[in-house]
Order: C-alpha cells, then sequence, then structure tokens
C-alpha cells in the first residue's frame, strides 16, 4: 500500500495545470452521479454537508494564503 501511495505522489508532482482540470472535473463528475443515486438520503442531510463544505472550505483558504506565506 505505501508503495502505491509514493507512486502516486510522484505522479502528482508531475501534473500539469491541464492534468489537475481534468482531475477535478472527475472528482466533481463522481460527486454530481453520487448525489444523483442517493438524492433523498442527501436532501435529509443537507446542513450536516453545509457544515462539512465550509469547514473544509476555511480549512483550505487557511492552509493556502495565511499558513504557506512566501
Amino acid at each position: 500500500m505505501g508503495q502505491l501511495i509514493n507512486r502516486a505522489l510522484r505522479a502528482a508532482k508531475k501534473y500539469t495545470l491541464w492534468d489537475y482540470a481534468f482531475f477535478k472535473i472527475t472528482l466533481v463528475s463522481l460527486g454530481i452521479l453520487i448525489g444523483a443515486y442517493f438524492s433523498e438520503f442527501f436532501l435529509s442531510h443537507t446542513l450536516f454537508l453545509w457544515i462539512i463544505f465550509l469547514v473544509s472550505y476555511l480549512c483550505i483558504m487557511f492552509r493556502t494564503f495565511i499558513s504557506h506565506k512566501y
């Protein structure tokens, strides 16, 4: 398992902007598909999903703009 993770990390270091764009499109598409199949479940948990989104968003913004100043 460790070899697989190291291989993925080495490959990700060589990603271009286009590679990251396709990666994001892939993840968004997967999220939409999962949401479509389990829409009733997710509709009843929207507050929880918003909280997860906001906490993760704030963490990423903090790490991007505050803790990694150049």
